[in-house]
């Protein structure tokens, strides 16, 4: 029997739920809107996508969304409904499954909310795609964190900065003990501060510490851009003993990111700016749980998820299941690395340490925090320290604010961003 791709949605529809449903599974396979001559039974019976599932939720008052039609007078009902495709229609190719399942039907006037809430790769799509190549283990021994979270920050200004100052910057923060340091998703390779220059820069200054101290900070240098700059960018990382390589994802999508996974000897840092789109309506887009299993399959090793507290509008309930999603291992064969490595940011400071790693279940996570470290009130040593002494709190159990008392960074920090 035929392996079958996987996905459940979330509908709201003025039709009844298995007429919108199959108008989804017809959309997305063999059907359109009129019979076609080719459309035989055979045919539909190997390549027609199947409802395996419909679980009625309930009934709205007024479409969520514009632009749906359907049987007037009658009730808007709301469902989630299972969807399953045979792997012969896409092959193991992601850009294709995320073309049906997240493809015309969105369109659809059947529907006035739909929602992408999870989806599974069956064995043999997941076996042509290599997956995270450092993900948390690799991460811990490229950094050399053993238990806590890896410690980091951005480079701020995100723009404006040229390479010069950006290595300045970077000097001040490798000789604070950060473990990790990325650059803005806005710094890819403007004319006030060139990709090569800059990466160059940062490298010396990185190197240099690393001589002194034994120990090389992890920097995610942005190199998203067209295929043929990527590559450049990444071979002038590896060719300069860096450690890994950060793509904003929506943008160079999912060819792209598979791309440099195939090239890449470094670990791979997955930035989703952009993921409003998908995700700030309850009622149209998908779930962070479905989103990153794209990006998982495609080769990141980090992914970001947001914050606890943070400066966006996604509740903290969100944020700490896009964590655990990320830490649930994927595939069935143990021996391939998996999980990726959430990356908590977004107004982080040492206040939410202890709740994360409450919350969360586990410190295999980068923390990044960038005004909670530059602006800590006693600079930025003293920042990256109040960050390590609020997690080793959390991990050993203790409260922060009793562990501040013999730690000045942290009560400051406390002090300062409670």
């Amino acid at each position: 029997m035929p392996q079958r791709i996987v996905a459940r949605y979330l509908v709201e529809t003025a039709y009844p739920v298995d007429v919108a449903a199959a108008a989804l599974a017809g959309e997305q396979s063999s059907g359109t809107f009129l019979k076609t001559p080719g459309e035989t039974p055979e045919l539909v019976r190997e390549f027609g996508a199947r409802v395996k599932a419909i679980e009625p939720i309930g009934e709205v008052e007024a479409p969520s969304l514009p632009g749906s039609r359907g049987p007037a007078g009658g009730p808007i009902r709301r469902a989630e409904i299972t969807v399953s495709w045979s792997l012969a229609n896409t092959g193991p190719c992601l850009p294709t499954v995320w073309s049906t399942v997240l493809g015309n039907c969105f369109e659809l006037h059947h529907f006035s909310g739909l929602r992408l809430l999870d989806i599974a790769f069956p064995h043999d799509f997941t076996a042509a795609y290599p997956g995270p190549a450092f993900a948390v283990a690799g991460t811990r021994r490229l950094t050399g964190v053993e238990t806590r979270p890896v410690i980091g920050t951005i480079i701020k200004p995100s723009v404006g900065l040229g390479p010069a100052a950006t290595a300045a910057l970077v000097d001040t923060l490798a000789a604070s003990g950060l473990d990790f340091i990325k650059d803005d998703e806005l710094m890819g390779d403007p004319p006030h501060c060139p990709f090569d220059q800059r990466f160059d820069a940062v490298m010396d200054v990185i190197d240099r510490h690393a001589d002194r101290t034994g120990r090389k900070v992890m920097y995610a240098a942005n190199i998203s851009g067209d295929i043929d700059a990527m590559r450049r960018r990444l071979d002038r990382i590896e060719r300069r003993g860096g450690t890994c390589a950060m793509l904003v994802l929506n943008s160079v999508g999912l060819a792209g990111v598979a791309h440099v996974r195939r090239h890449a000897n470094v670990a791979l840092h997955g930035h989703r700016a952009g993921w409003g789109l998908y995700s700030r309506s309850p009622d149209i887009g998908m779930s962070y749980v479905a989103y990153q299993k794209f990006w998982r399959l495609a080769g990141v090793d980090h992914l970001h998820c947001n914050g606890l507290s943070n400066k966006f509008c996604e509740p903290d309930e969100s944020v700490v299941a896009s964590g655990r999603a990320c830490l649930t291992p994927m595939f069935d064969d143990p021996a391939r690395p998996d999980t990726v490595m959430p990356v908590f940011s977004s107004a982080q400071t040492a206040v939410q340490a202890a709740e994360t790693y409450a919350r969360v279940g586990s410190a295999d996570l980068i923390y990044c925090c960038g005004g909670g470290i530059i602006g800590h009130p006693d600079g930025i040593e003293a920042g990256v320290r109040s960050v390590q002494e609020a997690w080793e709190a959390a991990i050993a159990g203790v409260p922060a604010a009793t562990h501040a008392r013999s730690h000045p960074a942290l009560a400051r920090a406390l002090e300062a961003f409670g």
